[in-house]
């Protein structure tokens, strides 16, 4: 059968690795990465092509499910359990509390797991038919929309029994959102319109003007901004040529949604479910060159859905000049979109955020 370099070690490359496996394809993995230094911060929930190091991640529902369906029980154990979401958006005045069970793990536990599963995988020195990868190395054109960042640190928190709950708020700045990690640790994100020189100082800004500073003892002493704008790549998928491989990015790398949808991980792990079937229809004869057309048209029909969830949400809580131009970039991508006959974003449904599950 074919056979398949996973040129990385994220939850999408190394899920595509599995589906292919099973379906008695070859698949070659990449070397282990080794992990950050501890001192290193946290890398933001949902990062699902990335390697090695502390990932915190809040799984809920669908993701959940989907996690369970393609690996099988016992993945996620050790993780920290949560019940309830309490959120306010906008100018409520007040936050609403509801049950969303969901786990927050480690993300790059999870990936250790997952490639203990696939063992040691194909050792031969032949060329690959295909390479899987959600960070190919040269630089690609993608469509991006806005500059906005995601804020992402760890801080103590208040009252340690108060840890079964993930919560949302709006500031005038942008939104924040608790994860609770067990070990009284809390995972604090936030989304701000444009880039941050200093994301600790901006991070504790946002707490200062919002009710969830007072969950925490002190604001997380470091942070890291990353871009978090929704993007999609251009050419996600290369058919092979005569003496050449092809070529599928998945992941973040292929399409990175905004962290409010919720859905980023279940996302990254679709395009690793779609990844692999485009690989075993070329192998029973199909296209190769259509298939690769197919997976970029649907990375690019699933773009424009996500940017219609972000249009509902954003317009209803912020009004500055730089949410603005956040706002209307993802407008402008979305016209450019229109000719495929996609609708216009009904009502706000509930914001998912990042800690809102993946």
């Amino acid at each position: 059968m074919t056979l398949v370099e996973i040129a990385g070690s994220g939850l999408a490359e190394l899920t595509c690795a599995r589906l292919l496996a099973a379906r008695g394809h070859r698949v070659r993995l990449a070397p282990p990465q080794p992990p950050r230094p501890p001192a290193q911060p946290a890398q933001p929930t949902g990062a699902a092509g990335a390697g090695a190091g502390a990932r915190p991640l809040l799984l809920t529902g669908p993701t959940l499910e989907l996690v369970a369906q393609l690996w099988g029980d016992g993945l996620l154990d050790g993780g920290w359990p949560l019940t309830h979401r309490h959120a306010r958006w906008g100018a409520e005045p007040s936050p609403a509390r509801f049950p969303q069970p969901g786990r927050a793990v480690d993300g790059s536990v999870l990936a250790a797991r997952m490639r203990e599963r696939l063992g040691a995988g194909d050792l031969s020195g032949e060329p690959p038919s295909w390479t899987v990868t959600a960070a190919p190395g040269e630089r690609a054109a993608h469509e991006q929309t806005g500059r906005r960042r995601l804020l992402a640190g760890t801080a103590p928190v208040r009252r340690p029994r108060d840890q079964d709950t993930a919560r949302l708020d709006c500031t005038g700045l942008g939104w924040l959102h608790l994860t609770p990690l067990g070990q009284d640790a809390c995972l604090v994100q936030a989304m701000v319109p444009g880039p941050a020189a200093d994301p600790a100082g901006l991070l504790a800004r946002l707490l200062a003007e919002s009710a969830l500073g007072s969950r925490l003892r002190r604001p997380p002493r470091t942070a890291v901004a990353l871009a978090a704008a929704p993007r999609v790549r251009l050419a996600p998928a290369v058919p092979p040529v005569a003496g050449r491989g092809g070529l599928l990015v998945v992941g973040a790398g292929a399409l990175r949604q905004d962290p409010i949808s919720g859905t980023g991980t279940a996302q990254a792990l679709r395009t690793a479910i779609l990844a692999a079937a485009v690989i075993d229809a070329a192998a029973a004869g199909t296209s190769a060159r259509a298939l690769c057309a197919h997976y970029a048209n649907r990375l690019r029909a699933a773009f424009h859905d996500h940017l219609a969830t972000c249009l509902r949400l954003y317009p209803t809580a912020f009004g500055s000049g730089a949410w603005r131009d956040e706002i209307d970039a993802m407008r402008r991508a979305l016209r450019g979109g229109a000719a495929g006959g996609r609708g216009h974003p009904g009502p706000p449904p509930r914001p998912g955020a990042h800690g809102a599950g993946r």
